[in-house]
């Protein structure tokens, strides 16, 4: 067989957009005959070794964690969360509620039949004559009752949707604070092992010098020590890390080797001024406090409803029937007056002159709806509090931070400077030691207050009704 020109075998792999195309060549030349074969077997063999690094290049990068900045994981979490889904579904059932209430106005329609033989006279059938095909309908043409209960439906569901909207600030709230606190643990890491270095190289050197004399074996000891407790360390963090990236996972929808957290991918807090309103701003935008409001009316129109249920109410009716001789009807009647297709048209008047259980249901509602009204004077009270509560918890946070970054500033420049007498010889390593731990001590103290001050203002910023918003402004 001759080939006249060569042929050309390109190979792509595109895995993602941030993953770069590889691509292979394999170049067959003209040849003929055996050589031709033997050529073309070594090619096929060179194509399919190189198809097999390229597959593996494709699921080490597929392999590779991408980071996860902040907006992102939360764009995750509101469409994964197992919270925001609940919310979902009792918004839908309000819903549905609301819509079975209204649908009490629209004519319903029922077929059916109510076939059987009669012995002597023609006895009903659940309520109907015996007939071959009937056909029902009726509808709520005037409720005062009905009406005001609908009202209600239409007031749980916009508590509802006012509810599923405090759930989704929860479900935001959550994934910030857990996202910053993981890059918190995170951070503390890697500077702890950082530092494990450090301290086993001290209790080598105060090993050493035990054994020259210099020191004494409690100074030993006091070495091993705090590498002890930096390995301790070390091991809270690795288990808060774990746990909080496996929180976050579950958050997410995402594996936990994806779970990478971007340091400072998340946009500056706002500041918090002491003499503005936020109280009246978190009591005004506050969906806790507003379903209470909707919640109330709701119960006020349930108790309107049932003291309503003692007014006169008018409902359509219709009703067709196909009647047969087999059931006695013309044994019964009048000779020669029986009809086949019979209808009626009309509506159905009510007039309620006493019903002493109605009247306790009526009087119940009425506690209810006072409940209800106290329950939202007090959601409101607790917004209030808790809003003010906050405005200055971070005030004092932030002087809290700013002491510990000033001691640390101080604890890291007395370190330098300890730094530099040993290495000029007039201090030693024991006083290297306990200034490093003291720093180390320090780094803590302004992590810990900084994330308090953090999850504060997150706090904060979901009770005034920012922190959507606010997460929307990151990267």
């Amino acid at each position: 067989m001759d080939f006249s020109s060569g042929m050309t075998v390109r190979l792509a792999f595109l895995a993602d957009m941030s993953f770069p195309v590889l691509s292979i060549f394999s170049d067959f030349p003209v040849l003929k005959g055996d050589a031709m074969d033997n050529r073309w077997s070594v090619g096929v063999c060179t194509l399919s070794r190189r198809l097999l690094v390229a597959l593996l290049c494709l699921m080490t990068a597929k392999a590779v964690a991408d980071p996860l900045p902040l907006k992102r994981a939360v764009e995750l979490a509101l469409n994964h969360a197992t919270t925001t889904e609940i919310a979902a579904a009792d918004e839908r059932h309000a819903l549905a509620s609301y819509r079975e209430g209204r649908a009490a106005y629209i004519p319903q329609f029922i077929l059916g039949a109510g076939l059987g033989k009669s012995w002597g006279y023609p006895l009903s059938l659940e309520g109907s004559a015996p007939s071959i095909f009937n056909f029902n309908s009726q509808s709520a043409l005037f409720n005062p009752s009905l009406r005001q209960f609908v009202k209600a439906a239409r007031s749980e569901w916009q508590a509802t949707t006012l509810q599923s909207k405090d759930r989704r600030n929860e479900v935001i709230q959550d994934t910030v604070t857990t996202y910053l606190e993981l890059n918190m643990w995170q951070q503390r890491l890697s500077r702890l092992q950082e530092e494990e270095s450090a301290a086993m190289k001290l209790e080598e050197a105060m090993t050493e010098r035990v054994k020259e004399g210099v020191e004494s074996p409690l100074e030993r000891t006091k070495a091993r020590l705090a590498a002890a407790r930096l390995r301790m360390r070390i091991a809270q963090a690795e288990s808060s890390a774990d746990v909080l990236r496996e929180h976050l996972a579950k958050l997410t929808g995402l594996p936990r080797r994806f779970v990478e957290p971007v340091p400072d991918s998340w946009p500056a807090f706002p500041a918090v001024s002491q003499d503005s309103a936020l109280a009246k701003q978190a009591e005004d935008n506050s969906p806790v406090l507003q379903a209470a409001e909707e919640r109330a009316r709701a119960q006020f129109l349930k108790a309107q409803g049932e003291h309503k249920a003692s007014l006169p109410s008018v409902d359509f009716a219709a009703q067709y029937a196909r009647l047969s001789t087999y059931n006695n009807y013309d044994q019964f009647f009048q000779p020669h007056s029986f009809r086949a297709n019979n209808a009626t048209v009309g509506v159905a008047i009510r007039f309620p002159v006493f019903n002493a259980s109605q009247r306790a249901r009526a009087d119940a509602a009425d506690a209810d709806a006072v409940r209800a009204k106290r329950q939202v004077e007090a959601a409101r009270n607790q917004v209030s509090e808790e809003t003010l509560k906050l405005q200055r918890n971070v005030h004092q946070l932030e002087a809290a931070q700013e002491v510990a970054q000033l001691e640390l500033e101080v604890a890291s420049a007395n370190l330098d400077a300890l730094q530099t007498r040993v290495d000029a010889g007039t201090a030693t390593p024991r006083d290297l030691g306990d200034s490093r731990a003291q720093v180390s001590e320090r780094f803590i103290t302004l992590q810990d207050t900084t994330f308090e001050l953090e999850r504060a203002r997150i706090g904060l910023l979901r009770s005034t009704g920012d922190l959507e918003n606010w997460v929307k402004g990151g990267s």
